[in-house]
């Protein structure tokens, strides 16, 4: 199904079509602070975020963009509420998209002068509805907030601005419902070819917001639905981009980067092994490898478990041992076994440079 998708340019990146999906994440930074805002969109790049959306609730905000792309390598999109004329100064300034409610934006000829200043500088327009702000009649229509209902909604904004001769879109439907995300999803991915972007919105935090993410984004994106994501958390952006590369990983939808593989604790477990795999999981963050690596608790049965991995520890009573392909290669104390696995990582990363 993905394949059939519009494609779509977001600065240097492209969605749609057959091209690779793509991690978007929001800050939650105050927009208007340019230093806070390009740190944090700056460690979001290096934990593998593709596409960055930030905040326009003022003027302020929408002319820090300027400031914000010449530091930043990933296309910024301006979040835009109400205020038509934060869209239009957000696109001034470099946004390489923007996202909008059209029903929100202060009616038909404010949303045409979006669409006009969108057109003149080729900028997509991610039209975007969630189920917090369906419009009265289709509620009143199908009897509650469907997913018929979300649907209808966004084609009707979308045939607006196509009427207004514009065609450069990508669409949104967000529910914190997740079946009814699902259902939305499956229903508007039969009747448009535009891009879609998926996340289940309010999805809560870390923990229940992943398990819903998790559900939601993977059986979409296994039927071939979804060009873009976001793992919508309670909590540090980082997280989310974290959380997206694991179910794209999982999934069998991105390469690269380091697969984390770790045994369940057992009174078998000699060691602090939440701990080590806690700490083996932020230590393989900035390490491009495409390979597996094993954190096992148990020195007896580890290297067995771990021979599926390229790498691995197993963790015994005050030391450990270094598994590659399921031999033993070294054996350590074990303070020393994450310093010593993070050397051995490196060796294979200049290996292959």
């Amino acid at each position: 199904m993905r394949d059939k998708t519009k494609v779509i340019h977001i600065g240097d990146r492209v969605i749609g079509g057959s091209h690779p999906i793509l991690i978007q994440s929001m800050t939650n930074t105050r927009t208007e602070d340019v230093q806070a805002t390009v740190e944090q969109i700056l460690a979001l790049e290096a934990a593998g975020c593709d596409i960055i959306r930030c905040a326009v609730p003022t003027m302020e905000a929408a002319g820090a963009f300027r400031e914000i792309k010449k530091q930043i390598h990933i296309p910024i999109v301006a979040d835009i509420h109400f205020d038509y004329r934060l869209a239009i100064a957000a696109m001034e300034n470099g946004a390489d998209k923007i996202r909008i409610n059209p029903g929100n934006i202060g009616g038909t000829d404010k949303l045409k002068a979006v669409v006009d200043a969108a057109r003149e500088r080729n900028i997509p327009i991610r039209v975007g509805v969630n189920s917090g702000s369906l419009e009265k009649g289709l509620i009143a229509k199908y009897q509650g907030v469907t997913a018929q209902g979300l649907v209808e909604s966004a084609l009707d904004k979308v045939r607006l601005i196509e009427a207004m001769g514009y065609d450069n879109l990508v669409i949104s439907i967000k529910s914190s419902d997740v079946l009814m995300c699902i259902k939305a999803h499956e229903l508007i991915a039969e009747q448009t070819a535009y891009p879609l972007h998926v996340g289940i919105t309010e999805s809560g935090t870390i923990i229940a917001g992943n398990i819903k993410s998790a559900v939601g984004l993977g059986i979409l994106l296994y039927k071939g639905i979804g060009d873009t994501i976001r793992v919508s958390l309670t909590g540090n952006p980082l997280e989310e981009v974290k959380s997206a590369k694991t179910i794209l990983k999982t999934l069998g939808l991105k390469k690269g980067g380091v697969e984390l593989v770790s045994c369940p604790t057992c009174g078998r477990t000699q060691i602090d092994l939440i701990k080590l795999a806690g700490e083996v999981e932020n230590m393989i963050q900035d390490i491009n490898l495409d390979i597996r690596v094993a954190v096992m608790g148990c020195a007896v049965n580890g290297p067995g478990e771990a021979k599926e991995a390229d790498i691995g520890v197993a963790g015994g009573k005050g030391e450990g041992v270094i598994i590659k392909k399921g031999k033993i290669i070294r054996k350590v104390p074990e303070q020393e076994l994450l310093s010593v696995l993070r050397e051995e990582l490196l060796k294979i990363q200049a290996e292959g440079e």
